[in-house]
């Protein structure tokens, strides 16, 4: 199974779909007084990163790389992730074809073996569609749904590996042609 580990990713962003962002509080979230998971996001990361590589990607203007794993280690998700992929070293923020043709690159992965998951349907779901890369778009806040052959919708993270287990189907990404 470590060799299908190492053919597929799963970049996540980082507020309010790994961690929760708490709109009272600025500068780095790592200095925030409170820090918190979202729900059920340790367990998933836990049972997805026997499966793929498993990394952040976030537009965060205030944290580097260091200080967003130092914010993920305070609620002990820094070893269930791979990578982190910042706007600040990046230089370019989603939904920007820059931003995810960096991430591709330094995997060296094809766009059908990525997914993006996170909860800004702009940056994240059609930034990452933009890009070939197919999204789930975690909507924590309505009970929206938006569906296509490229994204998907969930509103629990605990949906997210049987939702995954349709965009990871070989019969699919042959018919998509990536």
């Amino acid at each position: 199974m470590e060799n299908q580990r190492e053919n597929r990713c799963l970049l996540f962003d980082w507020g309010d779909t790994l961690m929760r962002v708490f709109p009272e509080f600025d500068g780095p979230m790592v200095a925030w007084p409170q820090v918190e998971a979202m729900p059920h996001a340790e367990a998933v990361l836990a049972e997805l990163r026997t499966r793929s590589i498993l990394a952040v990607a976030t537009n965060a203007a205030d944290s580097e790389e260091a200080e967003i794993r130092a914010a993920l280690e305070r609620i002990g998700l820094d070893m269930l992730l791979d990578k982190v992929y910042c706007y600040r070293k990046i230089g370019h923020k989603k939904p920007s074809k820059e931003f995810f043709e960096y991430i591709l690159a330094d995997l060296g992965l094809q766009t059908s073996q990525v997914i993006m998951i996170g909860d800004d349907f702009e940056a994240d779901v059609v930034g990452a569609n933009n890009c070939g890369i197919r999204a789930i778009w975690y909507n924590v806040r309505a009970d929206e749904k938006r569906e296509s052959p490229m994204h998907r919708t969930i509103y629990d993270l605990r949906s997210l590996p049987k939702t995954l287990d349709s965009f990871w189907n070989p019969g699919e990404l042959s018919r998509r042609g990536s």
